[in-house]
C-alpha cells in the first residue's frame, strides 16, 4: 500500500466529521524513521478542535483506526493535526 492511499483513507475518514470538508488536507511527511509514517491533518482551527475531540478520544479512535493499514507493512503510523 502507498503513502498516497493511506492519505486518501485518513482524508475520507475525517471529511465527513468537519464543518468544511473542503478547507481539510492530509499531507504525508517523511520521518526520521524509516518505519514510520507521518500524516498531518490540516483543518481549520474549530474543525481540529473537533477531530481530536473530548480529551482526545476521536483522535485515539483515528489513530487505532490508520494503524489497522499500517500492520500490514509492519509500519508504524503518526498523525498530527494541524489547525491554520
Amino acid at each position: 500500500m502507498a503513502e498516497l492511499d493511506l492519505e486518501k483513507v485518513l482524508l475520507n475518514l475525517v471529511k465527513p466529521m468537519v464543518e468544511d470538508p473542503d478547507s481539510v488536507s492530509v499531507k504525508s511527511l517523511p520521518s526520521l524513521n524509516e518505519n514510520e509514517i507521518l500524516l498531518v491533518v490540516y483543518a481549520k482551527s474549530e474543525d481540529i478542535a473537533r477531530l481530536i475531540g473530548r480529551q482526545g478520544s476521536m483522535a485515539s479512535a483515528l489513530r487505532q483506526m490508520m494503524n489497522v493499514p499500517a500492520r500490514i507493512e509492519n509500519r508504524r503510523i503518526s498523525v498530527k493535526f494541524e489547525s491554520y
